[in-house]
């Protein structure tokens, strides 16, 4: 369905759309911050062990992972429009959920929903993308929607720690508003964006295709080399970047002493260094391609230097200044999501717009399935006798490993050939 809507016109219009999904990533970062920026008032009320916070950390990634593919099966079915506010209603009502937790297993069951919730925001911005704008300018879209994974992460400590020093309302817990409070959040967004967005008549990934072409199913993307590389890329990078977002703040709390006062004070601020990678990767590919290099080029430069970022992060455990921790920590958050927003792009490069929320699944779906299998390992490790130097090294290895992968996998970034079907859909 085409509507009228509230974006403005022309390259205005474009960057607005940008901007609206921007803000419902970062409401979706601010969600999945709640558990572990909260997890200490949690702890008052409900025993939570390390390796009981890491399952509750795979539910979520276990659920978004499946989910992030069934999403995109929504969205090429049902549209951006519809598709993006279904699952962000979802999730909200999911987030929300979390305050009316009376154990374990209750918090498990909502984030269980909350992950089946939010696989779909990302295939959703995927498509938006692919519909609004040219291939010279996706890389940079992507980032600014990317950085609002920063804005969210940026938000949460000191707003979360604000509802928690205010103290309980209404005879509730102060923790259980913090999910209420963000739940909400959500679902004013939804609204705005059920009363706003429309899709264009013609769609510049719909301009490059050839009218009524058959779908492509999974089993033809599976059977290319590149769309395995892209897969097996996002499943190491990710397995890192959730290890940092979900156990940064433990880190802070437990090996540094920090109170939720200095947390709040200083725990954004390499959520908001992530804010500018994500900024940065996206311009610097596009810039390439603007200065003559090929996609292939411009995209894996990119990567190479975003990659080359990470390895420092290892150095964390043996530097006694909290000032050097968190440049290190910032440095390993900045190069991640400028690795993130330009991974995140490589389907558009890769397949045609009706297999593009496929493809964005099966990535996304590698990249939380990483989590999963990082954070379990991280939670065992530190409930029997390992420091975080360890799990530091390993995530630290990560995206120089995938980086690697993507240059062995695909050795020119450029449309696939799904001219005949090789594997049945």
């Amino acid at each position: 369905m085409v509507i009228s809507g509230g974006f403005g016109t022309g390259t205005t219009k474009r960057w607005s759309v940008a901007l609206v999904i921007a803000a419902a990533i970062a409401i979706s970062y601010l969600d999945r911050q709640t558990l572990p920026w909260a997890i200490k008032n949690i702890q008052a009320d409900i025993p939570i062990s390390n390796q009981v916070k890491a399952a509750l950390d795979s539910a979520f990634l276990l659920t978004y992972g499946l989910m992030y593919l069934g999403g995109g099966w929504l969205l090429d079915r049902v549209g951006t429009r519809r598709g993006f506010l279904i699952v962000m209603t979802f999730w909200s009502l999911a987030c929300a959920s979390h305050g009316l937790a009376g154990g374990v297993i209750a918090l498990a069951a909502s984030r269980l929903l909350l992950g089946m919730g939010e696989g779909g925001g990302f295939p959703a911005a995927t498509r938006a993308v692919a519909e609004w704008f040219p291939p010279s300018d996706r890389a940079t879209a992507i980032g600014i929607i990317n950085a609002g994974t920063a804005v969210g992460a940026v938000v949460a400590p000191p707003m979360i720690a604000a509802i928690l020093l205010h103290g309980d309302w209404l005879g509730l817990a102060s923790w259980r508003w913090v999910f209420f409070v963000t739940g909400g959040l959500g679902l004013a967004w939804a609204l705005w964006w059920g009363l706003t967005y429309f899709t264009p008549a013609t769609t510049h990934a719909e301009a490059a295709e050839t009218p009524d072409a058959d779908p492509i199913g999974i089993g033809q993307l599976l059977a290319h080399r590149e769309v395995l590389g892209v897969m097996g890329a996002k499943f190491l990078s990710d397995a890192a970047w959730y290890f940092y977002l979900f156990w940064l703040p433990k880190y802070l709390f437990e090996a540094r002493a920090f109170d939720l006062k200095q947390a709040a004070t200083i725990g954004w601020i390499p959520y908001a260094a992530s804010g500018v990678g994500s900024l940065c990767g996206g311009y610097l590919s596009s810039r390439l391609l603007r200065a003559g290099l090929s996609v292939n080029a411009a995209r894996k430069t990119a990567l190479g230097i975003s990659a080359a970022c990470m390895p420092f992060v290892m150095l964390v455990p043996h530097v006694p200044s909290i000032g050097l921790v968190i440049f290190l920590f910032s440095l390993a958050f900045f190069g991640q999501q400028s690795w993130s927003t330009l991974v995140m792009t490589l389907p558009t490069d890769l397949v045609p717009h009706r297999a593009l929320g496929k493809l964005a699944g099966l990535v996304g779906m590698g990249g939380a399935f990483g989590g999963v299998v990082m954070g379990q390992t991280a939670g065992w490790m530190l409930d029997h006798g390992f420091s975080y130097g360890p799990v530091l090294a390993i995530a630290a290895s990560l995206h120089v490993i995938a980086f690697a992968l993507i240059c062995v996998a695909i050795p020119s970034i450029r449309p696939l050939d799904f001219s005949r079907k090789v594997l049945p859909q």
